[in-house]
């Protein structure tokens, strides 16, 4: 699917007039823009812009004070995260949150949890020496988690503690357990932050493939602009918690007004 292509989609994450303080402190102040299916949106400022806040609203973390946000046309003030998962909101974030002392698969299976039946543990209480329903149901979630071990190229350490993998593949096991929730969106909290160029060329392939192959919408926090116009499809632009921009990559990278707050009139 290529671009032209994917920017036809219908909206499918609203977000209007978004306010969020810290009690004196204007972290967003009336935030406005959608996110279109399928497309790759990437949400763009410099240190203290309002991203992460941003993302933390949209997934529950945070309850902005005024706004509104809407996902397949569901109209929220605000949202827990456990609910924003259920809908089908996955999230990575910019500090690994990952169990240091289990395998990359047992990692990955953290985030079946939403998949698994409540009565899973129960099944397999009844019926411990049977190939039962929740034997059954178990061995399609590890064959979904195969599954994304092979898509992200990670086999090698399939049964490796993740506190001994390089941090490259760290944030590539975080990308894996978030898409093992299976989201139709999926927020994705500068992935690449720390990596080497050869590492971030890597997530870059695996975030394209991420959308194109399984048709996963991406909002994207990125600091590298050379990724961001690279992968992006329509970028919006915060700066101190108010949004300056908003547009496709060429429309961002000539807007005067983000010239002068972020890209530096050298860009």
């Amino acid at each position: 699917m290529n671009n032209e292509e994917k920017t036809k989609g219908d909206v499918i994450l609203d977000v209007k007039n978004i306010s969020l303080s810290f009690g004196g402190v204007k972290a967003l102040s009336d935030i406005s823009f959608d996110v279109r299916e399928h497309e790759v949106r990437a949400i763009i400022g410099p240190n203290g812009a309002g991203k992460s806040s941003m993302l933390n609203c949209i997934n529950g973390v945070y309850v902005p004070q005024q706004g509104t946000i809407s996902f397949r046309g569901q109209t929220f003030s605000h949202m827990d995260s456990h609910q924003v998962a259920v809908m089908g909101i996955g999230r990575t974030f910019q500090n690994l949150a990952l169990f240091k002392g289990m395998s990359v698969i047992d990692n990955l299976m953290t985030g079946r949890n939403l998949k698994i039946r409540s009565s899973l543990l129960w099944q397999a209480f009844r019926n411990p020496f049977g190939i039962g329903p929740a034997q059954r149901e178990e061995e399609q979630h590890r064959e979904a988690v195969e599954h994304i071990i092979d898509f992200l190229e990670i086999q090698a350490w399939r049964k490796t503690p993740v506190g001994q993998l390089p941090y490259g593949l760290q944030k590539r096991v975080d990308l894996g357990r978030a898409l093992a929730m299976e989201p139709q969106v999926l927020l994705l909290d500068e992935p690449m932050a720390g990596m080497n160029v050869e590492e971030k060329q890597d997530m870059c392939r695996f975030v394209l493939d991420v959308n194109e192959e399984f048709g996963t919408t991406v909002v994207l926090i990125e600091h590298d602009m050379g990724v961001v116009m690279d992968i992006s499809d329509r970028v919006v632009v915060l700066d101190y918690g108010k949004k300056i921009g908003d547009g496709t990559p060429d429309e961002v990278r000539n807007n005067p007004e983000v010239i002068s707050a972020y890209l530096g009139t050298s860009h």
